[in-house]
């Protein structure tokens, strides 16, 4: 088992982990040092190829300058991929802690996610809007993390799906406690109630951190988010 132990025994919940999709990349190290002194629990890094996902983002290397910055965050990788099983080495060589693949990309969730447990990162899964939640279900033992997808993946800045709030709810509730439920897509100060009511103890956010002329405040606004509103406000 990976001796990353931030979501499996993590200090406090629920986690807020800044997605640097939204930060600004000319500046990409100021802008990760400046989220976690801000008081994020750690880096969200998604990888994107241009084929399971319409879109190119990041790769180790960047991984590994921001490592470098910073030897003491987490950083959690989130492989959009066709093939996740090729990147889990290069990503754990280059200082990732945590790395999640997507159910829909995998024949063998369970062999990959024990690969990147020998890699002494621990493991997540995530699963698109569309996907039937049985199928996350059937592979709930072997993971640390349940990642939900409450956008179409691909892009920052979209709206919030609601509706997958009912996949929160069934993952949740078939949880150990040494197990995470994080959500992505959407999340703000107005839709993570709703996400925290619905059994989420990790909140993956772009815009709504670096969106803000206030890192430290936004990120406080999502740990500790108010009364339930609605996720469409």
């Amino acid at each position: 088992m990976a001796t990353t132990t931030l979501f499996s025994k993590p200090p406090r919940t629920p986690l807020v982990g800044a997605s640097i999709l939204a930060a600004d990349f000319a500046m990409m190290g100021p802008e990760a040092r400046s989220a976690i002194e801000s008081g994020a629990d750690f880096l969200h890094f998604d990888v994107m190829d241009g084929h399971f996902v319409p879109n190119l983002t990041m790769g180790p290397d960047m991984c590994r300058a921001l490592h470098r910055q910073l030897p003491d965050a987490l950083i959690d990788v989130h492989l959009m991929v066709t093939d996740p099983g090729l990147f889990a080495e290069p990503f754990a060589a280059a200082g990732a802690g945590h790395v999640t693949f997507h159910i829909e990309t995998v024949q063998d969730a369970v062999a990959l996610a024990a690969t990147i447990h020998e890699l002494d990162m621990t493991v997540g899964i995530a699963i698109n809007p569309p996907t039937d939640v049985s199928r996350v279900m059937a592979v709930l033992d072997a993971v640390d993390l349940v990642l939900i997808m409450s956008i179409d993946p691909g892009f920052s800045g979209q709206a919030f799906m609601p509706e997958v709030l009912d996949t929160v709810r069934t993952v949740s509730a078939a949880l150990r406690p040494d197990q995470r439920l994080a959500i992505d897509g959407g999340v703000n100060r107005a839709t993570a109630p709703a996400c925290l009511a619905a059994g989420c103890d990790v909140l993956l956010a772009a815009t709504a951190i670096y969106g803000s002329d206030d890192y430290a405040e936004a990120i406080t606004a999502l740990r500790t988010a108010g009364p339930i509103v609605s996720p469409s406000q």
